[in-house]
């Protein structure tokens, strides 16, 4: 099943994204549950959030991926959701 996670960054939380980018990358990497994945860029040019879509069996399989994230334990978010997504194009 396919989950698209969309995470909103707190205001100025600029500096924890930073700080903890190296261990959210390795963790990306790490895993066989990233489908693809990225930053969301806001009206200024900079890094506000990421999207992530993962390959998992199912929504308890995401929740824990994304709870271990070490953005997510970091404290960087605001918000979290997970949606399950059909891929149609691409």
């Amino acid at each position: 099943m396919l989950v698209c996670l969309i995470a909103h960054d707190k205001s100025g939380a600029l500096d924890v994204r930073l700080e903890n980018r190296s261990a959210h990358v390795e963790y990306l990497k790490s895993t066989d549950h990233v489908h693809l994945a990225g930053p969301l860029i806001g009206v200024d040019g900079g890094m506000c959030g990421s999207m992530i879509v993962l390959d998992v069996p199912d929504m308890a399989a995401a929740e824990a991926w994304a709870a271990n994230d070490p953005y997510a334990k970091a404290g960087l978010f605001q918000s979290v959701t997970l949606t399950e997504w059909k891929k149609v194009i691409g």
